[in-house]
């Protein structure tokens, strides 16, 4: 019975040590930015208070965009050093953080993911784990954190899941990584599906455990569940294979987990299993057709009053800058940003449209001198506020209960108006006119393209919205939320009412309609877009058409990608390297 006891109370404390975080709840918190801020010596007693784990907009800090920096004191027991002598050192959780960040450790770079300004790229999706040497770890004493965050718009700062500080232990000492034959995580032909995941322990010990294996449908069903014995050698591979069987269309979570007597580990990853052949027709009312006729006929009587400002700011030797102003249906007023080489020429125009809540700005468009680039804030967004406002929450809902006034209604009717500007323009070749944009912009693509079919060449939505309402209140959290909010507060309001509302902007409605050729990108994580609803939409095309998936990537797709649209759409183009 002692042994018994002893042997608990072992097995507690070893998971204690392993577990044990480092990291306080709160932290000091300054707008602004200044390099020495990574320093040990600075004062930050007058900085103000700040938790972890949400945005600073939530937090009291409202409409704040650009350099923040979080810091807090780490103090690091003596009892951890043999621990972390033995396992190489400490781990860092910092979350996300919206948008890019260097991270230090007594003054020194640990870490960095995004780029900050002048040469930004974002990277708010992205977890952060960085190491800490142990030979940069000071002991029984306070070591200084410092986290140097850009935020460029929208939410801004650390925030998500699992923050923390911890001696590396279970965590980062057994790997888990599932082996694939195709590096999109894609099976894309008939048959069994086997997927074999690979276990390393780093642990100079023999360790036994469970591994537990469990697949998820997006709609929440549970496909598949497996469990086995593993003994774990010190750096030798274990190579289960888990056996999904023969497995339908569609998108699936898989989550992995080693127990052993002491502590655990998960792990979670998505695949996509014949995507091209998944099945949610189009459900558009008797008067589609009619609906959007008529939309393009109130447009085209709105007076459009095209007016350019030019930003010498933002002008350079090659490449001018202008702010659009102009009129759209309803005679809303509305704003965008409009690039052009300074070179006298036709060009070929990108159309970018932004997502939800979000803003367009010179910064994140086209960067090159041999295209025209428009940037599009649609009603409701940044500068294009004046005649309309219904603010973030609210803005889906904005007159759900009338198609005819319905807010996306107008929305789409705003793309095809800044479509109506580049066709004014002598400099734009009216033959070579792209849209593009993601998520909410992503939806906006494909409504351009389809509503507009005439007058776009190339297309390529990015994780878009707005796609198989029904479906995507079982598969995704947001915005069912806000819809069924709305339902309690208009119980008068049918279900079938709001779905029908909803059914004219449905871009999977639309696509059939599209007759350029497309470029679609999704991310297998993206619990915000599913890549069902995104798939539910694509399969309706009829063009030449093509996607890329980014297995490990959620709502966010990698900056590489903004090469590859970028490439595409100048092959669709035909451009030469002297265009």
């Amino acid at each position: 019975m002692k042994r018994h006891l002893f042997l608990i109370l072992t097995i507690a404390f070893f998971s204690q040590t392993y577990a044990q975080n480092l990291l306080k709840f709160e932290w000091k918190f300054k707008t602004g930015d200044a390099p020495e801020w990574a320093g040990e010596k600075i004062d930050d007693s007058g900085w103000s208070v700040m938790q972890a784990g949400d945005v600073w907009e939530k937090q009291g800090i409202i409409d704040y965009d650009g350099f923040a920096w979080y810091r807090q004191k780490v103090f690091v027991p003596l009892s951890l050093k043999n621990k972390a002598k033995e396992n190489g050192g400490i781990t860092l959780y910092l979350g996300k953080i919206d948008d890019a960040d260097y991270t230090y450790w007594n003054g020194e770079i640990i870490g960095k993911t995004g780029e900050l300004p002048p040469h930004y790229t974002g990277a708010y999706d992205t977890q952060r784990i960085y190491e800490i040497p142990f030979d940069k770890i000071k002991w029984d004493t306070e070591n200084t954190l410092a986290v140097r965050v850009y935020d460029a718009g929208g939410g801004g700062g650390i925030y998500g899941e699992k923050i923390g500080c911890y001696v590396k232990g279970f965590e980062e000492l057994i790997t888990i990584t599932p082996v694939f034959e195709r590096n999109d995580r894609l099976f894309l032909n008939q048959g069994e599906i086997k997927i074999p995941i690979q276990i390393i322990s780093q642990f100079k010990n023999r360790l036994s455990g469970t591994l537990t294996m469990k697949v998820i449908s997006d709609f929440g069903e549970n496909i598949v569940s497996r469990k086995t014995d593993v003994l774990l050698q010190s750096r030798k591979i274990q190579q289960p294979v888990l056996n999904l069987g023969n497995m339908d269309p569609g998108f699936y979570s898989v989550y992995v987990f080693f127990e052993s007597q002491t502590d655990n580990k998960k792990i979670r990853f998505n695949i996509g299993v014949r995507p091209e052949e998944i099945v949610s027709p189009r459900d558009p009312p008797a008067d589609f057709e009619n609906y959007w006729q008529r939309a393009r006929k109130e447009l085209a009587a709105v007076d459009p009053q095209f007016r350019i400002l030019r930003q010498d700011s933002l002008c350079s030797p090659t490449r001018d800058v202008f702010i659009v102003e102009m009129r759209s249906l309803g005679n809303i007023l509305i704003r965008g940003w409009y690039i052009r080489p300074v070179k006298p020429g036709k060009y070929p125009a990108i159309l970018h449209v932004q997502g939800y809540s979000s803003f367009m700005i010179p910064e994140w468009m086209y960067p090159g001198n041999d295209m025209v680039a428009f940037g599009l804030n649609i009603r409701g967004h940044f500068f294009s506020q004046d005649d309309i406002n219904p603010g973030f929450p609210g803005y889906l809902l904005h007159f759900l209960n009338d198609k005819e006034l319905y807010i996306y209604r107008g929305a789409y009717m705003d793309c095809i108006r800044a479509v109506d500007f580049l066709f004014s323009r002598e400099e734009v070749d009216k033959s070579r006119i792209a849209v593009e944009g993601g998520s909410q912009g992503g939806a906006l693509s494909f409504a351009t393209a389809a509503l507009d079919n005439e007058r776009i060449a190339a297309c390529v939505p990015q994780v878009p919205f707005l796609s198989d309402f029904k479906d995507y209140f079982k598969v995704a959290t947001w915005p069912a939320s806000e819809f069924q909010e709305y339902m309690k507060q208009h119980p008068w309001v049918p279900a079938e009412k709001v779905f029908e509302t909803l059914s004219y902007i449905d871009i999977k409605n639309l696509a059939s309609w599209i007759k350029a050729p497309v470029l679609m990108a999704v991310g297998l994580m993206d619990d915000v877009c599913p890549p069902h609803i995104n798939f539910a939409a694509y399969n309706q095309l009829k063009v030449p058409k093509e996607y890329i998936a980014y297995p490990e990537s959620g709502h966010g797709l990698p900056a590489e990608f903004n090469t590859v649209k970028y490439e595409w759409i100048k092959k669709q183009f035909a451009m030469t390297p002297t265009e």
